[in-house]
Parts: structure tokens; C-alpha cells; sequence
């Protein structure tokens, strides 16, 4: 990943975020005319948006938007495990945490722009980890017309692991610094086949060890009303995952493991037909492309869908999808020649054969299926959501592509007027899909989480907290790295690698600073 190819990426962002502002500014425009005339209205886009787009409807009850700066700070202390990931062995260090965050939305008439950072430094008291920086930036801007809206939003983070769980914030419950309450969406927010995620979720979530990693996720979405119960979307993205650094062992030294970058490029088309008002029915066309660090591999996926929708409002969201999936696979494979005539030996006895190894181009087609399934409900005291996603993912930087299974539920309720529980669980499996193009000898991982933890208000500003997150990470196979490279030096290598995080911590957030 090129340092030019990075601020290109963030300047896109920025400058995008610089007309959306200086177009509010603005005087407003009168009000538009209804689209479809006095009687019939256009469906507000925000309230109930397409189920082929990115947005979700809000569950929060309704409250009068409002233009604000919240600053804030954290501070936590961890007790882990398994610091360094290792796989077959076990070390507890203390981790502690110092971040700095600051959520900006700022609305007129016809434009929003929302920004959400919280960054500081992490310090690992283990041997070749130490001090690391942790930064997360997203923006979203929406300019809105008559029949329709546009938004363009971006993600970034530079983590010192992966943030599959959040466990480089000290769980994933810990902190709750998103864009999506205060715009009434979750900032990239499911698409309907999942791949505006997947640099996320199978890029760079899951980890082992401490290997800082860059990703960042640039998104535009069009929604345009055709009709009152009618409406297309239209979907591009753009995401990287690129990692700086390779494996280091126990012992601190390198290791000759380097995990995988990805580029990826999203493109996807719905048309939403809405029953009545709690009904939605879409179908939707998605192309899914990634290009990875190994020289001349490379997937490109298709898939069509047919969604369905019940929604409350502000009390229940239930969507499902599924359709066929059409994957290319393209990479060089290293094939065993004497003098260019391909030799039939297994690859380590090559050159005991006098052979050479040469990258032959092979290509490979797959039918699949991919779907997700997800459900949200707000009750009087608590709200829940379950997910479950079908789809192909960059691999984690363990393989060039791979199919996932990804589980996701959370969970939080008020116990009374001070304190509030919190919880919530995530499971991914993961397999291949390159003959060669991994980092690790494999051929599928799976990695699970769970976490629980109470919230404690200290007056208006100040919240505490208390959480413990276990972490599960398996291969397929005995060890997949090389010796010596993320084991034990008693324990030895194996094909599994468990964290306990034990944290305690304080948020301190003062009322939102208006600025209307």
C-alpha cells in the first residue's frame, strides 16, 4: 500500500465532506413540492428507507434532529490473557488504554454531515508490543431532494489488531462511539449482500497477533423514488486492508508469516416495492470484486437477490435475503517443471527431482449461495438484534478470499436508573477460497466471541464500566505457522488461540454542545 494511495483515499472523503458543508451554507431552499402531488406524498427516505440500500430504519424513539459537537474521553485498564494472540500458550499482561473522541452532526434544510473519531495510544506491557497508536474516523454526508437522497460516507482505521469484537477497544461493548444514533442509520450499514462490510468483518477483523493494520472504506449511495410504494438504489464502494509488519514470535523474532492485503470494489442495483405500511419486498444485483497482495490473484463475485421486510416502526426491523452467487477465481500457481515439462512429484520433492517451480495463470468458477438474515427489536426496557450474513470476504489477510459465515447478536437493557447490562456474541467461519494464496497452512478458520459488561452513570458526564470478553480463534489444521512463529516456547504451536479480557474503565462525555 502506497503512503499515495492512502491520501487519496482520505482526501476523496474530506473534500466530499467540504462540499456537502459549503453547499448548506446556502440560503434554504423554499420547500419542495411534494413529488407526487398533495395527496401522495414521497415516503420520507430516512423513516423507512428501500431494503436494497444501506441505510436501516432507527429503533430509538423519535426525537427532534439537532446540530451538535460531543467531545470525550476514555481511559480503561485490561487485564489479558493473551496479549500477543499466541497460539497454544498463554501470558497475562496489563493493557491500558488512553482515547480522545469527537462526534460532529451538523444538518439544514437539504444537507447533513455527521463525523464520529475516537483515537489515542494502547500500551501492551509485553515484550516486542509496547506502545501503539488506535484511530477511528467515519463520515457521512446526505444531501436529500424531492424523490430521493444521496450520501457519501467514509470509514478508517489504523488498529494495532483486528476489529472483528472490537477488541482493540477492550470489548466490544466497551465503547459506543457510532454515527448511527445520532443520523437514524448505522454508518455502512448492511448491503443486501453484505459486501459493503466485508473489508471489515473479513479484512482485517479477526487477528492473531499484535500487527498493525490499516482499513478504509469509501461508500456512495443513490435512493430515488419512482412512486409512492416504488423506489431503485444504486451502490458503489471502494475498500483497502493493508498490514504493516509481519508475525513476531515470543521470543521477538521475526517471523516469516505476512499476512494478505486486499483492495475491493463494490457495485450494487435494487428496485423496492413497498406491500403496505409494514411490508417491503426488493430484489437486487450485486458485483463483488477483490485484488490481493500475491501477485496475479484475484476473485470477482455476482449475485442476485430477492429481499423481504417486515418493519414497526420504532420497534421491530426483520429483513432476509438470498440468491445465487457466481464466483470467478483467478491466481498463479506454482507448478513443478524440468526443462518446461511439468513433473507429476509432490511439491517439496521438486528440486529433488532436479525440477523449478513456475507460476502457471489458472482460473477456477464457482456457484454458491449468499444471503443474510436480520432481526432488531426494541422492547419496553431492552433491545436486542440477531444477524447472520452468507458471503465472500478478503480473508482476514490468512487467505487471498474466502466464504464466510458470520453470526452476530447484542443485547442491552437498563436495570435501573443508574446502571444498564450489556452483552453480546459474534461467531465467523471462514474458508478459503484460493487453491494456493494464503498466509497460513489451512484451509478454514473460525473465530468466536463473547462479551458481557455493566454501564455505571457518575452524574451527567461521567460513566464507568466493567466488561469481560472471551475470544476463540481455530484452524483446520495442527499448526498453521511456521515454528516458532506465535507459540509458546514451552507450550509449543497448536491450532488454537483463546483470550480472556478482563476491563474497567471511564467515559466521560458532557452535554452535546449545540449548535443551532
Amino acid at each position: 500500500m502506497k503512503k499515495g494511495q492512502i491520501i487519496l483515499t482520505l482526501a476523496v472523503s474530506l473534500c466530499a465532506a467540504s462540499a456537502a458543508w459549503a453547499q448548506g451554507e446556502e440560503p434554504p431552499a423554499p420547500s419542495p413540492v411534494p413529488a407526487f402531488g398533495q395527496d401522495n406524498p414521497a415516503p420520507a427516505v430516512g423513516e423507512n428507507p428501500p431494503i436494497s440500500a444501506i441505510d436501516q430504519p432507527g429503533l430509538e424513539p423519535h426525537a427532534a434532529p439537532e446540530s451538535f459537537l460531543l467531545p470525550g474521553l476514555h481511559f480503561s485498564e485490561s487485564a489479558d490473557s493473551n496479549v500477543g494472540g499466541s497460539l497454544g500458550g498463554y501470558s497475562v499482561s496489563p493493557v491500558t488504554r488512553a482515547l480522545g473522541s469527537l462526534t460532529l452532526q451538523k444538518l439544514w434544510r437539504n444537507y447533513a454531515i455527521a463525523m464520529d473519531y475516537i483515537g489515542g495510544v494502547v500500551y501492551y506491557d509485553q515484550k516486542g508490543i509496547g506502545l501503539e497508536q488506535l484511530h477511528q474516523f467515519d463520515i457521512d454526508n446526505r444531501i436529500n431532494w424531492k424523490r430521493g437522497q444521496l450520501a457519501i460516507r467514509d470509514s478508517f482505521s489504523y488498529l494495532p489488531e483486528g476489529n472483528f469484537g472490537f477488541a482493540a477497544y477492550g470489548g466490544s461493548g466497551a465503547y459506543n462511539s457510532s454515527l448511527g444514533s445520532s443520523l437514524g442509520s448505522s454508518m455502512l450499514g448492511a448491503s443486501a449482500f453484505g459486501g459493503q462490510t466485508s473489508a471489515f468483518y473479513g479484512g482485517g477483523g479477526v487477528s492473531v497477533g499484535e500487527v498493525p493494520r490499516l482499513t478504509n472504506q469509501a461508500l456512495a449511495d443513490v435512493v430515488e423514488s419512482l412512486s409512492p410504494k416504488s423506489s431503485v438504489t444504486l451502490s458503489a464502494g471502494y475498500g483497502i486492508v493493508h498490514f504493516y509488519g509481519n508475525l513476531t514470535s515470543l521470543t521477538g523474532a521475526p517471523a516469516n508469516v505476512s499476512f494478505i492485503g486486499s483492495s475491493e470494489e463494490t457495485v450494487q442495483f435494487g428496485y423496492d416495492r413497498t406491500l403496505n405500511a409494514k411490508d417491503q419486498v426488493a430484489v437486487s444485483y450485486g458485483y463483488q470484486g477483490f485484488s490481493f497482495s500475491t501477485e496475479g490473484t484475484a476473485t470477482h463475485s455476482h449475485v442476485l437477490q430477492a429481499l423481504y421486510a417486515h418493519r414497526v416502526s420504532g420497534r421491530m426491523d426483520f429483513t432476509i435475503g438470498a440468491g445465487p452467487q457466481f464466483t470467478h477465481i483467478s491466481e498463479n500457481a506454482a507448478i513443478c517443471t524440468f526443462l518446461g515439462i511439468p513433473l507429476n512429484v509432490p511439491t517439496n520433492n521438486c528440486t529433488a527431482f532436479g525440477g523449478t517451480f513456475v507460476l502457471v495463470p489458472q482460473a477456477a468458477n464457482h456457484i454458491g449461495a449468499a444471503g443474510r438474515v436480520s432481526l432488531r427489536y426494541r422492547f419496553t426496557k431492552a433491545s436486542v438484534s440477531l444477524s447472520y450474513s452468507r458471503f465472500n470476504t478478503s480473508g482476514s489477510g490468512f487467505f487471498a478470499g474466502s466464504r464466510s459465515d458470520i453470526l452476530l447478536f447484542d443485547g442491552q437493557r437498563p436495570l435501573s436508573r443508574v446502571w444498564d447490562l450489556f452483552g453480546d456474541v459474534g461467531y465467523s467461519r471462514n474458508s478459503r477460497l484460493q487453491a494456493g494464496g494464503t498466509s497460513v497452512a489451512a484451509n478454514n478458520f473460525s473465530y468466536v466471541y463473547a462479551g458481557v459488561g455493566l454501564h455505571r452513570q457518575f452524574g451527567r458526564s461521567l460513566r464507568g464500566f466493567v466488561s469481560y470478553q472471551f475470544n476463540d480463534l481455530s484452524f483446520d489444521s495442527a499448526c498453521p505457522l511456521p515454528a516458532g512463529s506465535l507459540g509458546s516456547p514451552t507450550l509449543g504451536c497448536s491450532s488454537r488461540s483463546q483470550r480472556h479480557v478482563g476491563s474497567i474503565g471511564l467515559d466521560w462525555n458532557p452535554r452535546p454542545i449545540r449548535l443551532d
